[in-house]
């Protein structure tokens, strides 16, 4: 399973590839309007941390756009911008009828905000190379969130999708394990969720346990 870092933050993205061997990211405008830089700027910097490489860094299109012309417009000239770029668009029919264009381009494609196995069917179907369910949110509202991502996973296998699943909106360590036996491809998560992962009480207090005894252990 592949770790991609959500964020539009230069130095997370630099931490996360010189301490994780980090394999991608995904960005959107929150994260953008987070990093305190306008649009253009940000992407440029971060397709340049990637330049010489074939890890995906995902770019959302305007989220005002519904013309799939336009969609397909801006979403052609982002890719222009760095070969890593994955074109992100949210999912709709225009969005569909987009994806579908830009993929028949050669140009990789990520459907977001998917909720069901039918937006992720309609995608794949599209030409989608990514499709990203969002996890937290649906927990958030107390659907099945690791449910989706099975069936998904099993919709894809079933018809040879070529498709990746995204695991996406991640909040916690117990969330990426959900979704990586539920047959994810990829988890896209915070710096702070991937942080707090590799942490456990338990691990903590069996520090102290083996320290202890380490140091109660004669030397001679």
């Amino acid at each position: 399973m592949k770790l991609f870092l959500d964020t539009a933050k230069t130095e997370e993205i630099r931490f996360a590839l010189d301490t994780w061997d980090l394999d991608g990211i995904t960005t959107n405008p929150k994260h953008v309007q987070a990093s305190g830089k306008p649009f253009r700027a940000v992407i440029e910097e971060i397709g340049e941390l990637f330049r010489g490489t074939e890890k995906p860094v995902s770019v959302e299109v305007n989220p005002h756009l519904t013309d799939h012309r336009e969609i397909v417009r801006e979403g052609r000239a982002l890719a222009e911008i760095s070969p890593n770029f994955v074109i992100k668009v949210g999912m709709s029919e225009p969005g569909c009828r987009a994806i579908r264009e830009l993929s028949d381009d050669g140009i990789r494609v990520n459907a977001t905000l998917i909720f069901t196995v039918a937006q992720a069917w309609h995608a794949a179907r599209a030409g989608a190379a990514y499709i990203s369910p969002f996890l937290g949110w649906k927990e958030q509202f107390g659907d099945s969130a690791t449910g989706l991502i099975h069936d998904v996973r099993v919709m894809l296998d079933n018809y040879d999708y070529p498709a990746e699943i995204i695991a996406a909106a991640i909040r916690n360590g117990f969330q990426i394990g959900e979704a990586s036996v539920a047959g994810a491809h990829c988890i896209t998560a915070g710096l702070s969720v991937y942080q707090e992962s590799f942490s456990n009480p338990y691990t903590t207090m069996g520090d102290g346990i083996f320290q202890k005894a380490w140091d109660e252990t004669p030397t001679e």
